[in-house]
């Protein structure tokens, strides 16, 4: 498995604590930390890493995606706007386990400003541990396991169908916008390298 962290710059100081807790708990996974690092120069906005998380994940360079934002929420919103993503909101552990348990996502996002208290590190701790304790979409509460199984592949077809393809959102994106998107050479490079979609790697590449 492979997972990216990559959260916006507004919260660049936690990157780091965000990709060594995801190391921690995910021991067998490949972790690639994307930042935001707090030593780039060119910041980048929420909705400028959910497409670059959507980029990620739709050409198969990932499996799954750690990010976040101040409030955890326009992250989340912003993700799940991105073809293929399903990202879920994790502000406490108990949301972390719900998710990877009963919604089977490929994303979650992170509460990283609001009420970051003294305890907010151990809450993250807490939340990180609890998403990767378990492998993900066994359904709960286990007596109802088979029949939230079968509510989560329903719910990833109705999203299919009723998205375009991450190629033809990337053709729509205003062009500022796709340009910023492209800066992030690390992101850019990896997909490039490692993504498994010829047509999207092929579209990046002209348009960076």
């Amino acid at each position: 498995m492979k997972i990216a962290v990559i959260q916006a710059s507004s919260q660049s100081e936690k990157n780091e604590l965000i990709y060594r807790t995801v190391k921690k708990y995910a021991p067998d996974a490949d972790v690639i930390n994307f930042g935001c690092f707090i030593v780039e120069e060119t910041r980048y906005s929420y909705i400028e890493i959910s497409v670059l998380a959507g980029l990620l994940l739709s050409s198969g360079a990932v499996d799954f995606v750690v990010t976040g934002c101040s409030s955890g929420q326009g992250m989340m919103l912003a993700c799940n706007n991105m073809p293929g993503v399903l990202c879920g909101y994790i502000p406490t552990p108990q949301d972390a386990y719900l998710f990877a348990q009963i919604n089977d996502g490929n994303a979650v996002s992170l509460p990283l400003g609001e009420e970051y208290t003294w305890a907010a590190e151990e809450n993250l701790d807490k939340t990180i541990a609890k998403l990767f304790s378990e492998p993900f979409g066994q359904g709960y509460p286990k007596s109802e396991a088979a029949r939230k199984m079968e509510d989560t592949k329903l719910l990833k077809r109705i999203r299919r169908s009723s998205q375009v393809k991450m190629t033809d959102l990337v053709k729509s994106l205003d062009k500022p916008l796709l340009d910023k998107v492209l800066t992030k050479k690390d992101v850019v490079e990896y997909i490039l390298e490692h993504g498994k979609d010829d047509e999207l790697s092929l579209l990046i590449s002209e348009e960076g």
